[in-house]
């Protein structure tokens, strides 16, 4: 696939998952020696040529090809944690089919310190290159995996002591009172929809973030971000 974007580009480079790069004439000099350093073949072309080639003006002056990312599994991220010696922190999304949310979701779980995404097989945004430059190089660090279906992982997580919680406007338990320590998965519904009926029945307890203004709900990336930062803050002695 054709990524774009300076830090996924970057990041593929450092991997060795692309050799060569596309840079925009006028780019300038202090990013050019960057992408050098990398060991990378440089080819110029116009800012035109790009926008037609990747069909937005968003690529940042820079495209490379690479191999398209590819899916972890679950146990992928149950090794990351027990790798690293944490109680297990994953995200399961459920319905996330805009691809800017989901690589911002992506990006938050990575920087906040999950150990991996999980999205529902027939209910999520591919693993595009727009998930890719949103996440802005977090898919280069973070395992994301696929289950056939959501609310059996959630049992099988919950036969492993994961406690589940799902994130829900009207619910009563607030954020802030909620105790985050040991093995977690935080759920994260769909825009304007939330969480499936079935995926909310199996979540141990359903958690709010409370909001003081006219509109009363989140962005889903936003969301994510804040219980993410919200459950990392809460074990931040273990």
């Amino acid at each position: 696939m054709l990524l774009y974007g300076r830090n996924p580009v970057l990041e593929a480079l450092r991997e060795g998952r692309a050799d060569e790069v596309l840079l925009a004439r006028g780019v300038e000099p202090a990013f050019t020696r960057e992408v050098e350093a990398t060991g990378a073949r440089v080819r110029w072309a116009s800012r035109i040529e790009l926008d037609q080639m990747v069909g937005t003006t968003q690529h940042q002056g820079i495209v490379a090809e690479v191999a398209d990312l590819a899916w972890a599994t679950v146990d992928d991220i149950l090794d990351r944690a027990e790798q690293r010696g944490e109680p297990l922190l994953i995200v399961l999304l459920d319905g996330i089919t805009d691809p800017r949310n989901f690589g911002a979701i992506i990006r938050s779980a990575e920087v906040l310190g999950a150990h991996g995404v999980v999205v529902e097989e027939r209910r999520s945004a591919p693993l595009s290159p727009v998930v890719a430059k949103t996440a802005a190089g977090a898919t280069s660090y973070l395992p994301v995996a696929q289950t056939k279906n959501l609310p059996r992982l959630i049992d099988q997580l919950k036969e492993e002591n994961v406690w589940v919680y799902g994130a829900a406007g009207e619910a009563a338990q607030d954020l802030g009172r909620t105790d985050f320590s040991g093995k977690l998965a935080l759920v994260i519904g769909a825009e304007g929809e939330g969480l499936r009926r079935l995926v909310r029945e199996k979540c141990d307890a359903l958690v709010r973030i409370p909001t003081r203004g006219q509109v009363q709900s989140l962005n889903a990336s936003v969301a994510a971000g804040i219980l993410l930062y919200e459950a990392t803050r809460g074990r931040g002695a273990q």
